[in-house]
């Protein structure tokens, strides 16, 4: 199932009903919606703030279940600026808070609660799949 909405934080709440509605008839645990729901989050809002510079484009949602592994695939999609966030250095977790760069601990969250992460760029598309088991 997909979704398409402009690229703007007002819309996160629409994104991760239209994701819990899909992991909920699929019998996944409030744990896997919570942990989802911290990826979309930090996914989406990212996509928001940075892919289309100032302007406002949009982002397809695609949901589809990996039966076989009793597993959720969820694609966030845009053509915005080309931008691979699995590319950066993990942060140094092991650092105080003001030792720390700026930025990264969204996808890194979502590179630990998620079974996988990956991303693509093909076709003018970004393209950022997460994997989660239910």
């Amino acid at each position: 199932m997909d979704l398409c909405v402009e690229a703007i934080i007002a819309n996160v709440d629409m994104v991760t009903d239209f994701v819990n509605e899909q992991v909920k008839r699929m019998g996944g645990s409030r744990r896997a919606i919570a942990q989802i729901d911290v990826a979309l989050d930090e996914i989406f809002s990212n996509i928001c703030n940075y892919a289309y510079g100032n302007d406002v484009g949009d982002v397809t949602v695609r949901v589809c279940d990996v039966a076989d592994q009793n597993s959720i695939c969820i694609t966030l999609e845009d053509k915005g600026i080309p931008f691979d966030p699995l590319s950066r250095e993990d942060p140094d977790t092991s650092l105080g808070l003001h030792e720390r760069g700026i930025g990264g601990l969204g996808i890194y969250m979502a590179k630990q609660i998620m079974d996988d992460v990956r991303y693509e760029h093909r076709d003018g598309f970004n393209m950022l799949t997460v994997v989660k088991s239910l």
